[in-house]
């Protein structure tokens, strides 16, 4: 009886750790879209003057597990009716859009329409762009991709 007692309270720590991790986790991912959303909420809107895109990088940081890889973590800001230049990426790219909407214009595949709240994903080297129509975009941009190698390659 006192083994089965001692197994099960085993068994308790265990899951209580991996609870406990996925909690950390969560914490995290959370935090940096609340970051997103707080400093969107907070800045004045964009001027249709502007229609430069800005790249604001929030985080980069080598991953533990996966030798020789980083993720960045990015906030987007794509002012109305204007457009990313046309490149790809040395690795995967993972997007949020926080505000407004935009289009994932993608070589060779669909173009993708995503409004605040949906999540698109684009592909290792991918050739695509973004452009958006009269409300303009914030997207939170998680790539994971070979450490030391550029954030993108611009092809026009």
């Amino acid at each position: 009886m006192r083994q089965q007692l001692k197994r099960l309270e085993n068994c308790a720590q265990r899951d209580d750790s991996r609870l406990a991790m996925k909690s950390i986790l969560v914490s995290i991912v959370a935090a940096v879209v609340l970051v997103g959303c707080a400093h969107t909420s907070t800045s004045a809107p964009q001027s249709n003057n502007n229609k430069e895109p800005k790249l604001e990088n929030l985080l980069t940081a080598k991953l533990a597990r996966v030798e020789n890889t980083e993720v960045i973590v990015s906030r987007v800001t794509i002012p109305p009716n204007s457009s990313l230049p046309t490149h790809w990426h040395p690795g995967e790219e993972f997007g949020y859009v926080i505000q407004g909407s935009v289009t994932l214009i993608q070589k060779v595949k669909a173009n993708i329409t995503s409004k605040a709240g949906d999540v698109v994903k684009v592909p290792f080297k991918q050739i695509h762009s973004a452009k958006t129509q009269n409300e303009g975009a914030v997207i939170l941009v998680f790539r994971v991709h070979e450490s030391g190698q550029p954030e993108r390659i611009i092809l026009n």
